[in-house]
């Protein structure tokens, strides 16, 4: 049931979006892209059943060069996911638990005092590595969530005033529960916005969970070995080829006002604004979401086989990028009112053009 009454909106004079009179990439570019992707594809098919959405929100957030928030109750493979995306690629990964008592130096490293140099010297973090996993990362306090936003936004670490840029390239994989709120520490808007996209994985159904325990019996280990996955990885420099490849990848300006006009419209704004939202919403989408679409919808184009980006490759991941960005009054809360409804409402306000 929408959440807004649909008003009869004019016919839309924007001009579609189509394929450029030049391709920005060439060919061999935008097939060698595709190959890439399915070789990550493939490892997936090893370790995951099911969850095909969480699937390409990875690897579309690993190709648009951000980093990707995963929420769902336990026991649903957030962890798994994470670790064989990580181990698709020959990048170094670290893994870290986070809990209460974690502190910054713990995550991004320390000055040691050596006796014999008579001199500290610097260890770095488990967060100096390409693929970095922060489980249930809500439950670490704020100081060291502060640390994570310094890693996330600027690309380096300070220890001990010394700036230590992190590898190339870098992408934090982040899981959280909506549940045991006790004893954790909620994500300020602040750190939400650096995630590029917010996945939310559902419960398999009966007959992928079936799938899922026939492919446990043939492994025989409940554990994933990366070894046993086979040695068909990606190297660092077919990662740095995809998020180069997808920045080419031509954006036409009616995808542009798309984009602008979908996070505006969830800020009160927009060519059609929605009349109550200001109700239901007590903070917009920021200017980050605008940019997130945009770089979602190159990566999505590039792995689709396109050198240009059309509508749809927006609206198939408008959920992933503002659901996290758009927070809810109090009264929305109470009614029962969810996010995604919003955005649903948003994406059907909004002229597609």
């Amino acid at each position: 049931m929408p959440l807004f009454p649909q008003r009869p909106q004019p016919p839309v004079t924007t001009p579609p979006a189509a394929s450029p009179a030049e391709p920005a990439l060439p060919g061999e570019d935008v097939r060698r892209a595709r190959q890439l992707a399915e070789l990550i594809r493939a490892r997936f098919a090893q370790t995951l059943v099911g969850q095909d959405d969480l699937r390409e929100s990875l690897i579309v957030t690993l190709v648009a060069g951000g980093h990707i928030l995963i929420e769902s109750v336990p026991g649903l493979a957030k962890t798994t996911a994470a670790q064989t995306l990580a181990t698709s690629v020959s990048g170094t990964f670290k893994r870290v638990q986070c809990t209460p008592d974690l502190m910054p130096s713990d995550l991004v490293g320390t000055q040691v005092y050596d006796f014999a140099s008579q001199r500290f010297t610097t260890q770095i973090g488990p967060i100096h590595a390409n693929f970095v996993l922060l489980d249930e990362i809500n439950r670490s306090n704020a100081k060291t969530q502060s640390a994570m936003l310094e890693a996330m936004a600027e690309g380096a670490t300070t220890i001990g005033g010394q700036r230590i840029a992190l590898p190339r390239p870098f992408m934090v994989i982040a899981t959280q529960n909506p549940i045991e709120e006790e004893g954790t520490f909620n994500l300020p808007e602040a750190q939400m916005d650096r995630f590029m996209m917010k996945a939310v994985m559902t419960y398999p159904t009966a007959d992928e969970e079936r799938r899922m325990l026939a492919m446990l019996t043939r492994r025989g280990s409940d554990v994933v070995d990366p070894d046993a996955l086979g040695r068909d990885v990606l190297s660092i420099a077919d990662v740095e080829f995809l998020r180069g490849a997808a920045r080419r990848v031509h954006v036409s300006d009616a995808i542009m006002r798309y984009a602008v006009d979908l996070a505006a419209t969830s800020r009160g704004a927009g060519s059609h604004p929605l009349q109550g939202l200001s109700a239901l919403v007590r903070l917009g989408a920021s200017p980050r979401a605008s940019i997130a679409l945009v770089r979602i919808g190159q990566a999505n184009a590039l792995l689709s086989g396109r050198d240009y980006v059309i509508p749809e490759d927006v609206k198939a991941f408008v959920h992933e990028v503002l659901r996290h960005r758009i927070v809810l009054t109090f009264e929305a809360l109470a009614d029962g009112v969810s996010t995604d409804q919003v955005v649903d409402s948003i994406v059907q306000a909004v002229p597609v053009p």
